[in-house]
């Protein structure tokens, strides 16, 4: 299992409209390398939803329940987007702020590639944020 980072403006789609949807698809990332991390997701691998703006936090879990497939929102046919379904709400938000400070994240690459909108977390580096989130890993 490979996990994931998707990140979200809470004004456009929020974890809270996840965990009433249940699942949604991921559409409208034009990141050619953020695309490439989609097309390597596998059905069952876990993510963090990450509301970024304002809140900078993690705020959720979710599971790819949809391998890479065509977004038919991109009218050049280059990027696709994935289906993912609400795990559940982090008991704790972890902040950017708490992630910066922590050492053993410091190549998580939601630091180091803060403009991508879907980033891979190490098994490592999710361990450590789950257990900063107040979930089971």
């Amino acid at each position: 299992m490979a996990y994931w980072l998707f990140k979200s403006e809470p004004g456009a789609y929020s974890f809270d409209r996840l965990l009433k949807d249940k699942r949604t698809h991921w559409n409208g990332v034009r990141n050619y390398q953020a695309n490439n991390n989609m097309k390597a997701m596998k059905k069952g691998d876990r993510g963090f939803f990450y509301h970024s703006v304002d809140e900078k936090q993690i705020v959720g879990v979710v599971e790819v329940v949809k391998e890479h497939y065509p977004d038919d929102s991109d009218a050049t046919g280059r990027f696709g987007m994935v289906d993912v379904k609400a795990v559940e709400p982090v008991k704790t938000p972890v902040t950017l702020a708490a992630i910066k400070a922590e050492p053993a994240l410091s190549q998580l690459a939601l630091v180091r590639q803060s403009r991508l909108s879907v980033v891979p977390v190490s098994a490592a580096e999710w361990k450590i944020l789950c257990r900063m989130a107040g979930v089971k890993a």
